[in-house]
């Protein structure tokens, strides 16, 4: 499986398969005339099988692995595309034509063409005082045959926000340079109306090119659409439903942005993915989760970027901060005939907090097609303040991952930790077995008696151990077994007479609990010391 899904198998190389960001993917259609069963020979991995049925009487060829012998050219062009997905800007077509322009506060501007036409391809740069804020406040809006069915913030619609965030896709991507490309093949009949509201303080520059070429409309011709909404300040209890998309008519979804502004370091994409296509009332398409959806896993916050999905932003540490992601369903895109609906399960690890979310949806319809998205106002199209993470730290604490190692079996290392003081702990692990010691040093401001406080963490690997202050013995020892990772409640020690200045706690290996895998290891956050009067 993991040859197969990491880009090793013969014949399916990267990016046709790989790992992104903990997220294992396969994009490579395997055809079937009457059935196809998929197992594994072991659990306990989270998985998505996406297909696609054909009307009865569709002739297919069944899939073998010799095919893939035969198919080497056509497959290495496939790889190579897929490496290099934005290719030559010119190679879609088209008569090419640059622009630039200077937008004022509050200023509009408005072109009108006439049709048949299709806008092929689309690169723009924008130059402000705030770029950051000029890419959310600027509003593009574009209406094809007298529908409105394109409505974004500039840096939005361009698939990443706010702001520039690099990454290539087939049918978006930014550069680091700034440059923002569009590759959406946007037909018309007869006419297309391109407007740029700048609700911005500032003045905007934006320069670039923009491609048409002819087009032949016909009965089965759809309009482009994508459409924008953002909703600040939503608590995560009780959990939701958070619509990406509702709509109706006859077209095909093509994809979505999403932008999450998380106050914390908690992980707010545990809900699934839930897609209702023309009147289900179960969703045929239900996920496993925010990041599995996105095509990575685990709620990793490493970037990558791909020609069917992104992380270009992840601000941490951890997930705390803004974070943009964008899936697009080309190979896996989704047609319906009457409606369309896409919601995304807000599941967030932390019950007592409120984020600001962002959605761009991407989808074609014929015309006529609806939606539920309403007009931009400029109270909207705005990058909200996102303070400088903090690292919380427990008042008073002696932060264990600051102290000098005195003696150590094995290996102690600070370990990042969320949840604990200052987000790290003293972890002691390798090598350890029954007898085996580590003493730290911990300061007293004045010699007397103290009340020594702790904090340690439980797993599965943890051991006992019997703690000692200067010598003196701290009570029985103590198991650290739990079936998962847990941070404890703090633990009074007892009463120790301290130096003033350097002191020693120490713990020692005593055995494990029968139900623990036997590592012995030990987290320790903090001691906090308490004089006593």
């Amino acid at each position: 499986m993991s040859d197969l899904l990491g880009g090793k198998y013969p014949g399916l190389p990267k990016p046709i398969a790989g790992e992104y960001s903990k997220g294992w993917n396969l994009y490579f259609p395997i055809p079937y005339a009457r059935s196809c069963k998929v197992t594994s020979d072991k659990g306990n991995f989270y998985y998505h099988v996406n297909y696609r049925t054909y009307t009865a009487g569709t002739k297919v060829e069944s899939f073998t692995s010799q095919q893939l012998t035969a198919l080497a050219d056509r497959v290495e062009k496939l790889r190579a595309r897929l490496d290099a997905p934005r290719g030559k800007d010119e190679d879609l077509g088209g008569m090419a034509e640059p622009f630039e322009m200077q937008l004022a506060p509050g200023g509009t501007a408005r072109t009108e063409l006439q049709g048949p036409k299709a806008f092929t391809y689309t690169v723009v740069q924008c130059a402000a005082k705030d770029r950051e804020a000029a890419l959310r406040g600027v509003i593009v809006k574009i209406t094809f045959d007298g529908e409105t069915t394109v409505e974004a913030p500039l840096g939005d619609f361009f698939g990443s926000a706010p702001g520039i965030n690099p990454y290539a896709s087939l049918p978006l991507g930014m550069t680091k340079e700034g440059e923002m490309y569009g590759h959406w093949l946007m037909p018309f009949k007869d006419s297309a109306v391109v407007e740029l509201v700048n609700f911005t303080k500032e003045e905007v520059t934006l320069s670039g090119t923009v491609a048409l070429a002819d087009y032949r409309w016909t009965d089965a011709s759809m309009h482009f659409h994508a459409k924008w909404r953002s909703e600040s300040e939503v608590p995560t209890r009780p959990m939701i439903d958070w619509n990406y998309l509702t709509a109706k008519g006859q077209g095909v979804f093509a994809g979505v942005s999403f932008t999450i502004d998380n106050p914390v370091k908690d992980w707010w994409g545990e809900g699934d993915e839930k897609i209702y296509v023309d009147g289900e009332t179960f969703p045929s398409h239900f996920g496993t989760g925010t990041e599995d959806y996105y095509g990575y896993a685990w709620c990793w916050p490493g970037l990558f970027t791909h020609a069917y999905h992104a992380q270009p932003r992840c601000d941490g540490p951890g997930n705390y901060g803004r974070t943009s992601v964008n899936r697009f369903h080309i190979l896996d895109r989704i047609p319906f005939t009457k409606d369309f609906k896409f919601d995304m399960e807000l599941w967030h690890w932390n019950e007592k907090c409120k984020v600001n979310m962002a959605v761009t949806a991407y989808w074609y319809a014929r015309p006529g097609g609806t939606d539920t998205f309403k007009p931009i106002q400029a109270g909207d199209a705005i990058v909200r303040p996102m303070p400088v993470y903090v690292v919380p730290r427990v008042a008073g604490a002696l932060e264990a991952e600051e102290m000098k190692i005195l003696r150590v079996t094995g290996k102690a290392s600070p370990q990042d930790w969320d949840r604990v003081s200052a987000g790290r702990q003293l972890w002691w692990h390798e090598g350890m077995k029954p007898g085996d010691t580590l003493a730290v040093a911990f300061p007293s401001p004045k010699a007397g008696k103290h009340h020594v406080m702790a904090r340690f963490l439980s797993a599965r690997d943890y051991g006992i151990h019997q703690f000692a202050i200067n010598g003196q013995k701290a009570g029985e020892p103590m198991d650290f077994y739990n079936a998962e990772v847990r941070v404890g409640k703090e633990i009074d020690l007892g009463v120790f007479e301290l130096k003033a200045g350097e002191n020693e706690f120490s713990a020692t290996v005593v055995g494990a609990n029968e139900k623990a895998i036997k590592t012995y290891m030990l987290g320790l956050d903090y001691l906090l010391l308490k004089p006593v009067e």
